[in-house]
């Protein structure tokens, strides 16, 4: 049985419309190897052990609720595409008056084990961090944003590619969108993110800013593996997370006999 203290929320964002994948279908819907990406997530959280999953829809959000509307999940909607910061705070009245953990799951990206949300989650108590990032490193990461820490290694802010400068463009530590966060601090630091950016946008990244300027804690864990992070944003990430999936289930088979 979990301690209290063990138990956590997961927040998993699905309301893009992923137009690279050139098809009409919402992007999360999408099949690998037969299944829509957002089971892979769904049962990576269940796994995992949350106690409540909270998903947020915007892009043919009828589609997603009526697929899971036998989950068990909470829904909130994004009507509008304003970042991932707007994302997240429509979430605030689903997690009104809950104190702890909270995992920010992408429902673009199937392919992440439990064994790093695990060691994502325990680094994150640990520390005693209010908010820690999973991060990987990239040979080329170019359009990815970039890690920025102090010299004690605390992140101290993540930089989107576009608004970095060239010496943060040359840092090879990138976020891969997933988080672990401490509420109340979460939506209380959400809140007062802003859109000034060059996309216009209300960046979740901003929270550590936040989080410093509050003299709170902030982490990161590096995922060793930078392919079980990948996001799917196109029909041949589609193909190669289907081969990563069927790759995995054979040497499951080979494994059992």
């Amino acid at each position: 049985m979990k301690t209290e203290e063990k138990m956590f929320a997961t927040l998993i964002l699905a309301a893009g419309k992923g137009t690279r994948m050139k098809s009409d279908l919402v992007k999360v819907l999408h099949p690998v190897a037969g299944r829509p990406m957002l089971d892979y997530v769904l049962n990576l959280a269940e796994h995992a052990g949350t106690s409540r999953i909270t998903v947020v829809i915007g892009h043919q959000a009828e589609l997603v609720e009526a697929r899971y509307a036998n989950r068990g999940l909470t829904f909130v909607y994004q009507r509008e595409q304003l970042g991932t910061g707007h994302a997240v705070l429509q979430a605030a009245g689903a997690f009104e008056g809950y104190r702890g953990t909270i995992l920010i799951l992408c429902g673009d990206v199937p392919l992440l084990q439990a064994a790093t949300v695990r060691g994502l989650m325990d680094h994150h108590r640990s520390s005693g961090a209010a908010v820690t990032v999973l991060t990987t490193l990239l040979d080329d990461p170019s359009g990815y944003g970039r890690v920025v820490k102090d010299d004690g290694g605390n992140v101290l802010g993540i930089v989107e590619h576009r608004d970095a400068t060239e010496a943060q463009r040359g840092i090879r530590e990138i976020n891969t969108g997933i988080y672990c966060a401490e509420n109340p601090f979460l939506f209380e630091a959400v809140r007062e993110i802003g859109n000034d950016n060059a996309q216009r946008e209300y960046y979740f990244t901003d929270i550590f800013a936040i989080a410093r300027r509050r003299g709170v804690r902030t982490a990161s864990v590096v995922a060793p593996d930078p392919g079980e992070v990948m996001g799917i944003n196109s029909p041949e990430d589609l193909a190669r997370a289907t081969e990563i999936v069927q790759e995995r289930l054979r040497e499951k088979l080979k494994d059992s006999r």
